[in-house]
């Protein structure tokens, strides 16, 4: 059985104190729910995020790393930085990343060897922009993306890869993907892994879906055989909407 996620990016939001009441809050209305439950706060709140849920089952990961181990680049953080302050886990490869900081499948691919070695676990991004859907290259583009970024590790590392397809177009933008597109393509992306990596690794890795995942759509999105949770952006940044979300995956 895949385990359902729910993991709620904060990006550029929240200050120490923000946070600190927005996980309190979360922490205390956590539903009994079998899905794992995930918040990315931006770096410099990230030990204090970990101590303040260490108690709790709500998972504290990065929003990004460098694929080096250490050196002089400034303003970066490393995988062993992450883990020391017990962060186990790290976003990589949103498209905010790949748009605003020129990050592509090369550099990626680099990223999440790194992260693998560290054995960490890795929420990999991806997804097509809205010219790239309208002329019929959606599959295409996302299928480069895999391959490019994820086809060169072994099939043991599979087990440290968790999936997020986000239709570039969807985020931010109001405009979501009708669950009927949403499960096209995560069906789309385990037929490409399977002809890769066979059946066992396709139908076992958590595929999420990032596009304006809202408390009013989350259940419909979600009931799709192949859509295993969501990476929210906007509604993680309020307790009950988040948890409505939650609750649409337990």
């Amino acid at each position: 059985m895949r385990t359902k996620i729910v993991a709620g990016n904060w990006k550029m939001n929240k200050t120490a104190t923000e946070t600190a009441s927005l996980l309190t809050e979360l922490s205390g209305m956590l539903p009994d729910t079998g899905a794992r439950v995930m918040v990315a706060p931006t770096f410099v709140n990230l030990a204090e995020a970990v101590r303040l849920m260490v108690n709790s089952k709500i998972e504290v990961v990065g929003q990004n790393m460098h694929f080096e181990e250490s050196g002089a680049f400034t303003g970066e953080i490393s995988a062993a930085m992450l883990k020391d302050i017990g962060v186990e886990a790290v976003i990589l490869g949103h498209s905010e990343r790949r748009a605003y900081f020129g990050e592509d499948d090369a550099l990626l691919a680099k990223k999440v060897a790194q992260a693998i070695a560290q054995g960490m676990e890795v929420i990999f991004c991806f997804g097509e922009e809205l010219e790239e859907r309208k002329s019929g290259k959606h599959f295409e583009v996302v299928s480069a993306q895999l391959k490019n970024a994820l086809f060169a590790l072994p099939g043991e590392a599979w087990k440290q890869i968790i999936l997020a397809y986000e239709p570039v177009w969807a985020i931010g933008t109001g405009e979501t993907a009708s669950p009927e597109q949403a499960q096209e393509m995560h069906a789309h992306i385990r037929a490409v892994i399977t002809e890769k990596y066979g059946d066992d690794i396709a139908a076992n890795c958590s595929v999420l879906y990032g596009g304006s995942v809202k408390p009013g759509n989350a259940a419909e999105i979600f009931s799709k055989p192949d859509v295993d949770g969501g990476l929210i952006g906007g509604a993680s940044l309020k307790a009950d909407d988040f948890m409505a979300i939650v609750e649409a995956a337990s």
